[in-house]
């Protein structure tokens, strides 16, 4: 199994003295990946739910920093050498599929074959309408987002006539240095499934316990089935969260049981008070959990 560490790109931990330190220190204890979330803003009034908390309130204040994810990342490429560079996900709305395909083949031309697209709809009306997308159709808009994004990276004469775009012959290069990014795309509903099945080359789960794991590969094989592809086929990966305090029975415990369910990258996710504060909480993980796997 590979795992990934979350880049400290929200919040007071979110500068660049913290960023590349973190980011040269995680390649140094072999971990596998970096990643990024997204938010371009953070309205001052929510009222969609957040999904992954209980009571449904984002946790960041407005006034929060938030680093945009794929400058971040490029800052991170040019201080590391091998370690893996997503995004935990990039939310496609927010951004034209165009300009988004040409920023991920840059970066991963100048960082080759270390780019993984984690990509979602979102989940915030707020923010994705403010972006001009219908909140309510932003799953064909992402469909067709994606396959605008592997039209630019497929080749140099690039044509694309659909519901949302439509474009005249244009050569946009340099391309991925393997020919495209992969895309783990995130997202536990049918649609998303589906989504996974017939346009991902993984499935990005957030913050799934084994229960809903579980039920998630089962929805996962039967949209599969649909869409004619091998599971095999996919990628499966989990953005877990890490506890300060960790205890490592019950994380070897919570790890195991996602492997036997076929996640094979996991990235953690823990608070980010400062430098100090977050090396310490991953070198415990690469020693006390990662060390016995």
């Amino acid at each position: 199994m590979e795992f990934g560490c979350h880049l400290p790109v929200y919040g007071p931990a979110a500068t660049r003295e913290v960023l590349l330190p973190f980011a040269r220190r995680m390649e140094a204890l072999g971990y596998d990946s970096l990643w990024a979330s997204d938010h371009i803003v953070i309205p001052y009034a929510i009222a969609s739910r957040y999904p992954y908390s209980a009571t449904g309130d984002f946790p960041l204040p407005p006034a929060s920093n938030f680093l945009e994810p794929l400058t971040a990342l490029a800052l991170v490429a040019g201080a590391t050498e091998r370690i893996r560079l997503g995004t935990t996900v990039l939310v496609l709305p927010h951004r034209h599929p165009v300009l988004t395909a040409k920023i991920l083949a840059t970066l991963d031309h100048l960082a080759p074959g270390r780019v993984i697209l984690g990509a979602g709809v979102g989940w915030m009306r707020e923010e994705i309408e403010m972006f001009g997308v219908p909140y309510a159709r932003r799953g064909v808009w992402s469909d067709e987002a994606i396959r605008v994004m592997r039209e630019c990276w497929a080749g140099e004469r690039v044509e694309h006539r659909g519901e949302f775009w439509r474009f005249p012959p244009f050569a946009s290069l340099p391309r991925p240095a393997r020919g495209k990014v992969p895309i783990w795309i995130g997202g536990h509903t049918e649609r998303a499934l589906r989504r996974v099945a017939e346009l991902g080359d993984g499935w990005h789960a957030a913050f799934p316990s084994a229960e809903k794991m579980k039920a998630g590969m089962q929805a996962l094989e039967a949209a599969c089935r649909r869409a004619g592809r091998d599971t095999k086929s996919l990628t499966i990966s989990a953005r877990v969260g890490l506890p300060a305090k960790q205890e490592a029975d019950a994380l070897l415990r919570e790890i195991r049981g996602l492997a036997e369910l076929g996640v094979s990258h996991v990235i953690l996710e823990s608070r980010a008070r400062d430098l100090a504060d977050l090396t310490q909480i991953y070198e415990r993980f690469a020693k006390d959990v990662r060390g016995k796997l």
